[in-house]
């Protein structure tokens, strides 16, 4: 029998997009296994540092917390004696440099791509793993077919060595929406919502400069997200005239995306763009940049604007607020769309790639 060790630091990790790849595809991969019953071939184990909080409701996957360390010294000392025999699995952008037998997933190509966005030390540090991962890896997955092309270049490694496997959106239905977030945050009105980490190539100040632009007024902005300052530089703290959550649960945010007027997301870059997808899920028009991986995402459900331009952001907001008829069309198109990314198709993709792998 084979096993796959899966690296689980991203249960000691805040959840962004990243860390909410590996927590849903595991739990997916998990249900698929349960429903395929006994597995003779492969086990699956889940080794996390000592004292994590192991996940809850996996059936299939072991979970085993080993070592003394925590961190990227865990990750990068301790882990590889503990995958020995294996193969290691890793879901969110960094892996052992040791051991001959390692799954990656790299989600962008944003520290060579974007470098202004993420902080010094964490830039050098993922600017020097990812090229010597490219050269070990036994295989790579990414999110996007952009991210692949991206990777491939940035990494200079063939494409074909990259297996796109994307993110899902129905993880925020899970949950019934909590409404009193509204109240909390003072809101009475129409607003546009925002969600990311406050980071710069999010473009928090072009959606400030394109609402104080746009036409209809009267309608409030409202961020939800926090920020890691290890890992993003600052972007521009949202002015006195925006309301801001801060960090929201799943029931907060699904709450935040259904009462919404639309959902604005002009980042500069995106290996994938989850928040849109996840605005879809909950039937709230989008309005994302035509760059990147969004119209990947998005296709036709969305109304895009030049992230560059905030006057063109503004009319892209001023497009879906006047038309009650588009934004109609938009939750309909976006339901739709959304509906061709869910967590089970991705954990077939992964459970397909796993089956592939020769036994060890």
């Amino acid at each position: 029998m084979s096993r796959i060790y899966i690296n689980g630091r991203f249960l000691t990790q805040q959840t962004t997009g990243v860390q909410r790849f590996a927590r849903e595809i595991v739990r997916a991969v998990d249900t698929l296994l349960v429903s395929r019953g006994r597995d003779r071939t492969r086990s699956l184990v889940l080794l996390t540092p000592p004292g994590t909080t192991l996940m809850a409701g996996l059936r299939a996957i072991e979970c085993r917390s080993v070592g003394m360390l925590q961190g990227q010294a865990w990750e990068q000392l301790e882990l590889p004696r503990h995958t020995r025999g294996g193969f290691s699995l890793n879901l969110c952008n960094t892996a052992p440099l040791a051991g001959s037998s390692t799954i990656v997933a790299v989600h962008d190509a944003g520290v060579f791509a974007v470098p202004e966005a993420y902080s010094r030390p964490f830039r050098t540090w993922y600017r020097l793993l990812h090229p010597e991962l490219g050269r070990r890896a036994v295989r790579m997955l990414t999110v996007s077919e952009f991210s692949r092309a991206e990777l491939s270049r940035y990494l200079g490694i063939d494409a074909d060595r990259l297996t796109v496997i994307p993110n899902g959106g129905d993880h925020i239905l899970r949950d019934p929406a909590d409404p009193s977030i509204l109240s909390r945050i003072g809101l009475t009105g129409r607003y546009v919502l925002a969600v990311s980490s406050h980071s710069a190539h999010k473009n928090f100040a072009g959606i400030q400069a394109a609402v104080k632009l746009m036409r209809r007024q009267g309608v409030t902005l409202v961020f939800a997200g926090g920020t890691n300052s290890r890992v993003f530089s600052a972007g521009e703290a949202p002015d006195g005239e925006s309301r801001v959550t801060g960090r929201v649960t799943d029931a907060e945010l699904r709450a935040l995306y259904e009462n919404a007027e639309c959902f604005v997301y002009p980042s500069f870059y995106e290996g994938f763009g989850l928040p849109p997808l996840e605005a879809m899920t909950c039937g709230c028009p989008v309005v994302v940049s035509r760059v990147a991986s969004l119209p990947e995402v998005c296709g036709e459900a969305a109304v895009y604007c030049d992230p560059q331009d905030p006057a063109d952001i503004g009319r892209a907001l001023d497009e879906v607020l006047e038309s009650a008829g588009l934004r109609s069309e938009l939750r309909r198109r976006g339901e739709e769309r959304a509906a061709q990314f869910t967590w089970s198709r991705s954990g077939t993709a992964l459970l397909s790639l796993l089956d592939g792998l020769p036994a060890r």
